[in-house]
């Protein structure tokens, strides 16, 4: 079986829907795995390093350990091991939380702040080079659409009824 096409092997009798699910899991891995090796290569990091100082980086006042866990939807022992690891580089500082004596505020240091910068404008030209294979109007037709994903997604993730129940009202 061809590995760039894997997904494909979803038969014509399966649900649209799976196969594009399956196309979109596809394409997301493969776009991930490429930027994963970049960042490993050019700059000796992870995507979830990276990842976490980008976080920062939107909020130069920092950010709890709580609040970085939850953005990036990952345990706090995650958050804590790569905390660890950027501020033994002196590429982030841990604070005392002002209002919490039980947290940490993190922020990204002078030298991790240029750090980000520049591995950010290096994964921006990665990104705009992987998404070449669309004139801008397929891009931004894809972008429609994925937004109205979204929303249809958020939707179902409203706390209502259970989904059986909800059926059975209608």
């Amino acid at each position: 079986m061809d590995l760039i096409d894997a997904e494909s092997r979803v038969v014509d009798d399966h649900h649209q829907a799976i196969k594009l699910w399956l196309r979109l899991l596809a394409c997301t891995t493969r776009v991930e795995n490429v930027i994963r090796q970049r960042l490993r290569s050019e700059f000796g990091t992870t995507l979830p390093r990276f990842d976490l100082m980008a976080q920062l980086d939107r909020e130069p006042a920092g950010l709890s350990m709580g609040e970085l866990s939850a953005r990036m939807m990952v345990t706090g022992g995650n958050v804590t091991g790569i905390v660890d690891q950027l501020e033994s580089e002196g590429l982030v500082a841990r604070e005392d939380h002002p209002s919490d004596r039980r947290a940490f505020i993190v922020r990204l240091t002078p030298a991790g702040r240029r750090q980000f910068r520049r591995m950010a404008a290096v994964h921006e030209a990665w990104i705009v080079e992987l998404f070449d294979g669309w004139s801008a109007s397929q891009k931004s037709q894809v972008h429609g659409l994925l937004a109205t994903l979204k929303q249809h997604l958020a939707a179902l993730e409203t706390p209502t009824a259970p989904r059986s129940k909800r059926k059975e009202s209608a």
